[in-house]
């Protein structure tokens, strides 16, 4: 695990309508990212927005940019 994924190990995912996933942002504590998660979900965005943790290496899954 590298020094960033240490310390930054929650990032919040944009799922669109067709099942794309993009990497929002990278911060350091779920409360972090959740707080960003739920601001975009309550301006009323389509989009469906989550919370995860990196895994050992590094992969989440998503197929975006941070």
């Amino acid at each position: 695990m590298s020094e960033g994924t240490a310390s930054l190990p929650w990032i919040v995912i944009r799922q669109d309508d067709n099942g794309n996933r993009y990497r929002v942002g990278r911060y350091a504590t779920h409360a972090e990212a959740q707080k960003i998660a739920d601001s975009f979900q309550d301006r009323g965005h389509r989009q469906l927005y989550m919370v995860e943790r990196l895994g050992q290496n590094g992969e989440n899954g998503a197929g975006g940019r941070d």
